[in-house]
């Protein structure tokens, strides 16, 4: 089964805009998980407009399924990462003022940096993920940097679902596939839906687990986030 980790960066968001503490992140990170959801992710970004690092340091406690920790892996964000060991850091290429990810590493281009960082990150007992396209030198590239995992950047694929599917999930399959002999585990995340994610999770073999956020909150306005994230576990299992 493919395991679902829902990305809270939005809840961060919404609670920013006002100040305070509404919504509290703590509370739906633990709903979250008792709804079904087998882990949590967030994205601090340099400027904390969603998650703040001292959010990070407050949800380790209560993250009982798996905490996964996506960013740039600049020196702070790096510090983070050593300081709560969480189970999994997703390396993420984003430009500071970023509105959001929009691009996958270059594993070969940045291969020293790369390794270097991962390397230091499995010493201290942390799964690593690389955020790259489903270029399969791009994933070579990753596989020669020690990663652990790839997290496919679904962009594209949700872009063209609506167009033909079937041509733009091809690509993402033959990217697992290509991962899978390498001996790298398969995530994936980007604008992945109710709409789009049973197909993608039925035709992408060897898929380990996605990160959904956006989508997954916009659609919970409307239907409640318990209804949401059963739906989505649901879609993974069929």
């Amino acid at each position: 089964m493919t395991r679902l980790s829902v990305n809270i960066n939005k809840i961060a968001t919404l609670r920013n805009a006002r100040g305070g503490d509404v919504p509290n992140l703590i509370q739906v990170a633990l709903d979250a998980q008792k709804f079904g959801a087998q882990g949590i992710t967030i994205h601090p970004r340099p400027d904390e407009r969603h998650i703040r690092y001292q959010d990070a340091v407050d949800l380790k406690p209560v993250v009982h399924t798996e905490f996964n920790i996506e960013g740039n892996p600049q020196s702070k964000f790096l510090g983070l990462i050593e300081k709560l060991r969480p189970d999994q850091v997703t390396l993420v290429p984003d430009a500071d003022d970023a509105i959001t990810s929009n691009a996958g590493w270059d594993t070969v281009k940045n291969q020293a940096k790369l390794k270097e960082i991962i390397a230091g990150c499995k010493n201290i007992g942390v799964r690593t993920s690389i955020f790259v396209a489903p270029d399969l030198r791009m994933i070579e590239g990753a596989a020669a940097c020690g990663t652990d995992r790839i997290e496919l950047y679904t962009e594209a694929y949700a872009h063209n679902y609506v167009k033909n599917r079937e041509e733009a999930v091809a690509p993402y399959a033959a990217a697992a596939v290509h991962a899978h002999q390498l001996g790298l585990g398969v995530n994936a995340g980007h604008d992945l839906s109710l709409e789009n994610i049973e197909f993608f999770a039925k035709n992408v073999p060897h898929l380990a687990e996605v990160s959904i956020g956006h989508a997954l909150i916009c659609e919970s306005l409307y239907q409640g986030l318990e209804v949401v994230i059963k739906g989505y576990l649901k879609k993974l299992t069929q």
